[in-house]
């Protein structure tokens, strides 16, 4: 089979190849797929830059993918040859188990059914952003732990970064389950993405009076915080949070230090939670799936240039290509066509 690998870390041109390797075999507990379509997150590139740290070991990029389960290990259930399924978080303490490969063998736990005729496309665009989302909307202590209809029904959410796809998954999830979404993006040129994705409001985060625009979306202030980049963002965040509301940090986009103003908070009562999928525990991630795949069902989790999230494809020989575009900060999700 054909696979990405590198044992070295750096750029993606430098240090991505395409080689020739075994099929592997599901052994207990794991399943075999044949990879149709691999997503690409900043998550894979940070990966094999060495932000993380690490040791350096022949590994395959991409946590996130689609396609259809080929063999079965002993002791798997739920699942058989011939489902269609997507995976997500498949390279996690599994180097060679990335999808950027036309097989991969993942446990079963990190496998789900694609619903119905949901795409390919959309099965690899979903794992890592819609968990995140789903995590993040999930997180008040005032609020549901689980996503559905009316879930968020009077809530007012603020998703930082609108136009990104954790973003896009967030306004749709949360639009999904009944929230008021305002949506911050950094030009015009971005505004039409989250309101094709169901925010109501979008605002630019340049504009010198964005707080008094979000405020005026939401008088008295707005519920939860979905937020890409906190240190950026940190004072914003406070002057539309409402008391005892909830910043939701996944990243930290332009690594501007983050430093907590203690009085301020102290007069919110603000509630900070840091949203990483490795650490969440795989019963939370699992709970997340089981709603994405619900919202999937509905009709409420779409992918594609009409609904705000544009779809750029890359041939598996061209991945190095298919990570530099998602480490520039191209607006949409990359996808590589592998079998």
């Amino acid at each position: 089979m054909k696979a990405i690998v590198h044992d070295q870390l750096g750029p993606a041109e430098s240090v991505l190849r395409l080689v020739d390797r075994e099929v592997p075999e599901p052994g207990a507990g794991e399943v075999r797929i044949r990879v149709t379509v691999s997503g690409v997150n900043p998550t894979d590139w940070k990966a094999r830059t060495g932000l993380y740290g690490g040791e350096v070991v022949e590994s395959v990029p991409n946590q996130d993918g689609a396609g259809v389960v080929d063999a079965v290990g002993p002791e798997v259930e739920g699942l058989a040859v011939g489902d269609r399924v997507w995976v997500t978080l498949a390279a996690y303490l599994r180097p060679g188990s990335g999808t950027a490969q036309e097989y991969t063998v993942v446990p079963a736990e990190r496998v789900f059914p694609l619903p119905g005729d949901a795409s390919f496309d959309l099965g690899a665009s979903i794992g890592v952003p819609a968990i995140t989302a789903h995590r993040a909307l999930t997180v008040a202590e005032d609020g549901p732990t689980r996503l559905a209809p009316g879930a968020l029904d009077g809530k007012v959410v603020l998703v930082a970064g609108g136009a990104g796809a954790v973003g896009h998954a967030a306004i749709q999830l949360a639009r999904w389950a009944g929230a008021t979404i305002i949506a911050t993006v950094g030009s015009a040129a971005k505004a039409g993405y989250p309101e094709a994705a169901g925010a109501q409001y979008v605002v630019n985060y340049n504009d010198p009076d964005v707080g008094a625009q979000i405020r005026g979306f939401a008088p008295d202030g707005v519920d939860l915080v979905v937020e890409v980049a906190i240190g950026a963002n940190a004072q914003l965040d406070l002057e539309v949070l409402r008391p005892l509301g909830t910043i939701a940090i996944y990243a930290n986009n332009g690594d501007k230090p983050f430093a907590v103003d203690v009085r301020q908070n102290m007069g919110l009562n603000t509630r900070y939670q840091f949203v990483l999928l490795y650490t969440a525990g795989w019963d939370k991630l699992t709970a997340a799936a089981e709603d994405i795949n619900t919202a999937i069902e509905a009709g409420a989790l779409p992918v594609g240039e009409d609904v705000g999230l544009p779809l750029h494809h890359f041939p598996l020989d061209r991945t190095a290509q298919a990570h530099q575009a998602v480490e520039s900060g191209t607006t949409g999700k990359v996808l590589i066509d592998v079998s």
